[in-house]
């Protein structure tokens, strides 16, 4: 790959801040919410309301940590010397699409297919 140290240093950056906002992104979905065990009125509506929200927040928290899972492997590969080669074909990926998203992990010709 043929980025230079300037180019790798911002989009190095630009992982680094999209980590950091997705770690807090899936800090703010929370935790498992906590049921009670006391079924009665307002208390068992709020709890049902609480698992509605988390149920509909797992997709959403997969597709985060997905994300997450794809900018840490991209830092990995930028220490190995690895960073943008396609895991499809190995070819290198274009900088125009790694400067749209760092963490890439397709050249365009394998992103078409």
């Amino acid at each position: 790959m043929t980025l230079d140290k300037k180019t790798l240093e911002e989009l190095k950056a630009k992982l680094l801040k999209t980590e950091k906002d997705l770690e807090a992104e899936l800090k703010a979905l929370g935790e498992v919410p906590e049921m009670g065990s006391d079924v009665e009125g307002e208390v068992a509506d709020e709890e049902t309301d609480e698992a509605e929200e988390y149920s509909g927040n797992l997709g959403v928290k997969d597709a985060l940590r997905g994300r997450l899972q794809n900018v840490k492997s991209a830092l990995r590969e930028m220490e190995d010397g690895s960073y943008g080669k396609c895991k499809s074909c190995g070819m290198d990926i274009e900088p125009e699409v790694l400067n749209v998203d760092p963490e890439s992990r397709l050249c365009k010709m394998c992103k078409a297919k």
